[in-house]
């Protein structure tokens, strides 16, 4: 009994959507991410080839998986070999090209690469880079990306520029979830439901109303909610730190002016001038929000 064409286009297709996926996972990552001009070539045939086998049914169906799998074996084996051979590697997926140096165009370079000036200009300011004067160097990729290293004048001012020891970021958890608590959430920060809930009475949200509340690095809890005409007040708990930390200290001030005993007044100053420091250490963190 012969098979319809279009039942045979149905399973031809379907057969080919599971073999072209499990081709893909073989040659791994590196064919979603960026590929070399071999990857390339090879990506647009083995889509033909497939395209071909589904609903050319005049054709031999185990013949276009053959195909399939030499165009699949190729980049694969052109992928080992670049592993080992650095020549072989260059020569398969290219290699790097200086564009700009010392705040000037390389324009032979450019050319080589068939870039215009133009293009140059707008691969440069999507790395944020408007004048070409202010770039130290850009290395234009094997596979099309820009790199830019800004003049060192024109970077952006860091922590360490500052000599400033900066506190490591921690990843945000997520400690509420469409209405429900994530208890993994909130143990990964080390705080409580009991914490959570209070928390949210201070914003005036009831936990069914909340989307996402995501708690930062700084132990800070945002919200998400359904309502979104509702404004949620922004709380400002660094601020209040530093006002403490200053209050704090004059305190102590106040304290070792007060007193008749030497030793407590010693006391009370030494301590004023411990957290003097805290807070010139501190109050540019404390300060934004």
């Amino acid at each position: 009994m012969d098979v319809p064409s279009w039942l045979e286009i149905i399973l031809r297709s379907t057969i080919l959507v599971f073999v072209l996926f499990l081709l893909t996972k073989f040659l791994g990552k590196k064919q979603l991410s960026h590929l070399s001009f071999f990857e390339y070539v090879a990506g647009i045939t083995i889509g033909s080839i497939a395209a071909e086998i589904s609903t050319g049914l005049e054709s031999n169906f185990m013949n276009g998986i053959y195909s399939l799998l030499i165009w699949t074996a190729i980049p694969f084996i052109a992928g080992l070999i670049g592993i080992k051979s650095k020549k072989a590697r260059s020569f398969i997926e290219g290699t790097s090209t200086v564009v700009i140096k010392d705040g000037k165009i390389q324009e032979d370079n450019l050319k080589k690469e068939q870039y215009s000036v133009d293009e140059l200009m707008q691969l440069l300011r999507k790395k944020n880079a408007f004048q070409v004067a202010d770039v130290e160097f850009a290395v234009l990729e094997a596979n099309g990306d820009l790199n830019v290293l800004l003049k060192k004048e024109k970077q952006p001012i860091t922590p360490s520029d500052l000599q400033l020891d900066v506190a490591p970021e921690k990843v945000p958890q997520t400690v509420i979830l469409e209405g429900e608590i994530m208890d993994a959430g909130l143990a990964a920060s080390g705080l409580t439901r009991g914490w959570l809930e209070l928390e949210l009475e201070k914003l005036n949200v009831a936990i069914d109303n909340v989307y996402v509340g995501q708690i930062d690095s700084y132990g800070q809890l945002t919200v998400d909610i359904y309502d979104d005409k509702i404004q949620i007040p922004e709380p400002k708990p660094k601020q209040s730190l530093l006002s403490a930390l200053k209050k704090c200290q004059a305190d102590l001030e106040s304290y070792s002016l007060q007193t008749d005993s030497e030793v407590a007044k010693q006391m009370y100053k030494r301590n004023a001038e411990k957290v003097e420091q805290i807070i010139l250490k501190t109050e540019h963190l404390l300060m934004k929000g």
